[in-house]
């Protein structure tokens, strides 16, 4: 087997883990190329499987610089799982990569986006695309068009375009529906209508789907999968990507079991304070983190980090460790 492992350097991830990566895989004979992570300047990935590292954003990140196609993907991670995306402990990479060459596995293809901003081609996306004006409790109008045809004008606090792995993201907080992932739709969720008549829609994955005559009094971002924001002056269009991404399905994976623990979140998350919510997505999307660090990302008071942080370790969604680096330190994330 060819495999090509891509390295995303992950918060309180040891400087290690690649080397000890290496030997498992040297030990099995498996051939392998370290690729640089700016793998879009690298054409064709030519191998039978890619690892990355680096969990759920390391894997994001992975699909937002491809912009061909590629093999499956099997995310490798240290420790504790830290979310959905990643599969594989890296102490637990021999028995895996023994399923593997076993054929003991299948693959998953999942639809990606496709984003285009005023006009620009930016990067594709595999959760989610939110609109919304860069002031928080800011209202903003916008036009919504499916295929050129108007569905809506709505005035709200935004609006999220959702993949199906993603219906389970950023888009069920909003009040999204949970979509299986071999489904071939779209999501789309306005964020807080002022219209009670405004509901999530559903819509086939072949369809472009255009927010326009955006007006805020403070300018609009697109944000990407909850990292990179790009400015929006007057256009968003959304439409299938070319090439899907593809998982590496062990034997016995169970997409039914996977959709369970989401559920039972999003049913406990209708009790969560909003500082827990806005903690919990903040570390899903950017993974393993301090608290000064949590603290400039959400823009919590220390205090109520702290609050949110204890409610959401008592409930089993995260956990506290020391840091690889300096164990004085203490780094949170998700346990789910």
């Amino acid at each position: 087997m060819h495999v090509a492992l891509v390295a995303f350097e992950q918060k309180g991830e040891s400087d290690s883990m690649l080397q000890n990566i290496l030997n498992i895989l040297s030990n099995m004979n498996v051939k392998v190329d370290v690729l640089s992570s700016a793998i879009e300047q690298q054409g064709s990935i030519d191998s039978d499987l890619v690892l990355v590292t680096g969990g759920d954003k390391g894997i994001l990140q992975y699909f937002h610089k491809l912009t061909v196609d590629s093999p499956p993907v099997l995310g490798v991670y240290e420790e504790d799982s830290t979310g959905f995306l990643a599969q594989v402990d890296v102490r637990d990479l021999a028995r895996i990569m023994g399923m593997i060459l076993s054929n003991r596995y299948r693959v998953e293809e999942v639809t990606r986006l496709a984003v285009r901003v005023d006009g620009r081609e930016i990067e594709p996306v595999l959760n989610d695309v939110a609109l919304f004006p860069s002031k928080s409790a800011t209202l903003m109008e916008y036009r919504l068009r499916i295929n050129g045809d108007d569905v809506w004008h709505d005035k709200s606090d935004g609006v999220i375009i959702s993949t199906p792995i993603g219906s389970t993201a950023y888009s069920m907080s909003a009040g999204g529906p949970i979509v299986l992932r071999s489904a071939r739709v779209f999501v789309v969720v306005p964020v807080n209508s002022m219209d009670v008549t405004r509901r999530p829609l559903v819509v086939n994955d072949d369809v472009e789907i255009e927010v326009s005559d955006i007006i805020s009094r403070y300018r609009c971002e697109v944000i990407l999968d909850g990292g990179r924001r790009v400015t929006v002056r007057k256009i968003l269009n959304c439409y299938r990507y070319p090439y899907p991404a593809r998982f590496v399905r062990l034997e016995g994976y169970s997409p039914a079991s996977l959709l369970a623990k989401k559920v039972k979140l999003a049913e406990d998350m209708l009790g969560m304070p909003p500082s827990a919510k806005l903690v919990l997505k903040t570390l899903e999307y950017e993974g393993p983190m301090s608290q000064r660090e949590l603290i400039a990302r959400t823009m919590l008071p220390a205090r109520t980090l702290r609050l949110a942080l204890n409610h959401l370790i008592q409930k089993g969604y995260v956990k506290r460790r020391s840091s690889l680096r300096d164990a004085r330190q203490k780094i949170y994330e998700l346990r789910i």
